[in-house]
């Protein structure tokens, strides 16, 4: 589990962005489809981007398999919803709507979605075993009421994406999840969201893999927090 004081003496980077939720949620809403195709892409998916806007199009496209355009039209919808939920301000980070988003994210492919896990899980690449299935429902609440002491919005949000891809409180579907839950975390605090670029890729799994080996939040935080500062250069304070 992370340590929030810990995390709260990271030098802040919220205070570097002008919060305004109407605009970052504008250019959230404006690059769905960059999100969507990257997102799908870091999960393996041959998709390229003219593809992957076409489908979203209403065009089918051909020479793929069927499972690349599933995840593609998921990944689209879960979004769609985490974007209703911020317009209509009912995004909150409880069970209810973490099983909300999975339900349309791994919809038809993982062996179950919309519930956590009845079983164990492993993650390739890596020797660390999540927790078991019997711990997910309590390991989830200490969470969330751990998360809400990080006072740093940004470290807030991206702690949620390490927390839920390590603890995979699901079979699969896992880091789309758990990205939706913190880019759901930066919008309603104002804040623009991040979206991991598929040409990052290898660096991203690496580091990823270097997390589940260590359970290093600080180390994971700096990682992300810099790629978020990188990204959202432009709509910094200065």
């Amino acid at each position: 589990m992370f340590k929030y004081k810990e995390i709260n003496r990271l030098p802040s980077i919220a205070k570097k962005f002008k919060k305004d939720k109407k605009y970052s949620f504008a250019m959230a809403k404006k690059d769905k489809i960059d999100y969507v195709y990257n997102t799908s892409a870091l999960e393996g998916n041959a998709m390229t981007y003219p593809e992957v806007q076409t489908l979203l199009e209403g065009v089918t496209v051909g020479g793929h398999k069927l499972s690349d355009e599933q995840q593609v039209l998921n990944q689209n919808r879960s979004v769609g919803l985490l974007f209703e939920m911020i317009e209509k301000s009912t995004f909150i980070l409880d069970k209810k709507t973490l099983c909300d988003l999975h339900a349309l994210v791994a919809r038809e492919e993982a062996l179950s979605w919309g519930a956590f896990r009845s079983a164990s899980v492993n993650i390739g690449g890596t020797d660390y075993l999540p927790p078991s299935y019997k711990e997910l429902d309590t390991i989830f609440e200490e969470g969330v009421s751990t998360l809400k002491m990080i006072d740093d919005p940004i470290f807030r949000a991206l702690t949620y994406f390490l927390f839920g891809a390590r603890t995979q409180f699901f079979f699969d579907g896992n880091k789309r999840t758990s990205r939706l839950i913190m880019n759901g975390i930066l919008l309603d605090s104002g804040l623009p969201i991040l979206n991991i670029k598929a040409k990052d890729k290898l660096e991203f799994n690496t580091k990823m893999i270097a997390f589940y080996d260590s359970g290093d939040y600080i180390n994971a935080l700096k990682y992300l927090s810099a790629y978020y500062e990188t990204q959202n250069a432009h709509m910094s304070k200065s």
